[in-house]
Parts: C-alpha cells; structure tokens; sequence
C-alpha cells in the first residue's frame, strides 16, 4: 500500500486563459503529502495556494497534471465519483468556519457524517467524541452565535474530521484570530491532526505557526520552492 495520502504532480492552471488578461496560476506545481505528514504551504496573498488547495481537495480541475489521492488516480473520474472521494478522504478548514448558524455545535458535526449514511446515534456519538477532544463538551448545544471566534473554529476543526478524512486541507485555519487565540486554536489543530494520524497541507501566512510544522512549501510564481 502506497505511504502517499496526496501527490500532485504536474500541476497547470490557468485562469481567463487565452485571453488578454489570462493568468498562469499554477506552473507545472507537484508535491507529495505522506501519511501522518504535516506540511505549512506559505506564499503571499494572490499566489495561488487557495487555488492549489482547490485542486488537492477536489474542488477545481486541472488544466494539465494529475492529482491522486490515497494512491487514486482522480483524473477522469465521474463527478459523482469525485464527490464521493472529496467526502469520504478530504476535510477542509477555512479562515471563517462557515457552520450553519441555525444548528448547534454538536449538530453541526453530526451532519456531515449523516449526509456520508452514518447512523444518527453513531454521528452523534462521534461529534461528541470530537467535542471533548478540542475541550468543547460544555459547548454541544451552544449554537455558533453563542461561540467566541476560537471556538467557532474549534467545532469547524471537528467538522472536518467527523467522516475520518485521510487528508486535512486548510486555507488560513487562524487567520481571523487574535494572535494569542490563533496559537491556541493552532496547538489544538496540531494536537487533533497527531492523534489522528492523518496528513495535513496548511495554508499561512504565519512563520512562526509553519515552523512549527515538519517541512514548509513556498508557493512562489506559480511554482513551489
């Protein structure tokens, strides 16, 4: 069995191509994500890594290279296929935490997983779980209103691992967070990722946070340094 939880290799995207204002996004871009790995990608606003991000998560397609996940060639595949890997093998965070304001914490990882056919008490059960490791269990019913900016996060970590991804991609995970919070919220991130033992690409503009990471990307003219 491949050691490989995402390799990109080739990678080309190009947006309004062919146009007067065509830009070259992605520049022949390929990089490997091994199991248990946690990789910083770093690059200044407009290069392109929320577009890398896309690709490696499924979200947009390439316009030349091949994006393979859990050693699964993804080219070619149906869209309800993709679809399928995107659920069942990729979790996502994003600077904001998007949960659905009318549900609560616990109820906003319950979804996901009852979208994937997990049964409601076994969904629940997990959320719980997932709740209590991020130091939130006095939080399940609070809906993200009734959350601080860190915690509202917090529950969007344990969103993204509630169907048990293989892959954690994330675009500015602490960004919108004072500094002191973001440290927090990233120690936690780190934490649920180690125990976990799944492979993470993290987007930031934080040195200090990337640092802390085993090994940094530079995104840098549509290429990786």
């Amino acid at each position: 069995m491949s050691n490989l939880s995402l390799q990109l290799t080739d990678i080309h995207r190009t947006f309004n191509k062919g146009k007067p204002n065509e830009v070259r996004v992605l520049d022949g871009v390929s990089m490997t994500l091994q199991a248990g790995e946690v990789v910083a990608l770093v690059a200044p606003s407009g290069a392109g890594k929320s577009t890398l991000l896309h690709i490696a998560g499924l979200l947009d397609k390439v316009d030349a290279g091949t994006v393979e996940v859990g050693g699964v060639l993804t080219s070619g595949q149906s869209e309800r296929t993709r679809t399928r890997m995107r659920r069942n093998n990729i979790g996502f965070i994003y600077q904001f935490h998007h949960l659905l304001p009318e549900f609560s914490a616990v109820e906003n990882i319950t979804l996901p997983q009852r979208a994937a056919g997990v049964p409601k008490d076994d969904a629940r059960t997990k959320a719980e779980d997932l709740l209590a490791k991020v130091g939130l269990s006095h939080r399940l019913m609070h809906r993200p209103g009734e959350l601080s900016g860190g915690e509202q996060q917090r529950v969007a970590f344990c969103r993204a691992l509630a169907n048990g991804p293989s892959v954690l991609l994330a675009d500015e995970p602490t960004g919108n967070l004072d500094t002191e919070t973001a440290d927090r919220v990233f120690d936690t991130l780190l934490h649920l990722v180690r125990d976990t033992g799944l492979s993470a690409l993290i987007a930031t503009h934080n040195l200090d946070l990337a640092a802390r990471m085993d090994r940094v990307l530079a995104l840098s003219q549509g290429r990786l340094m």
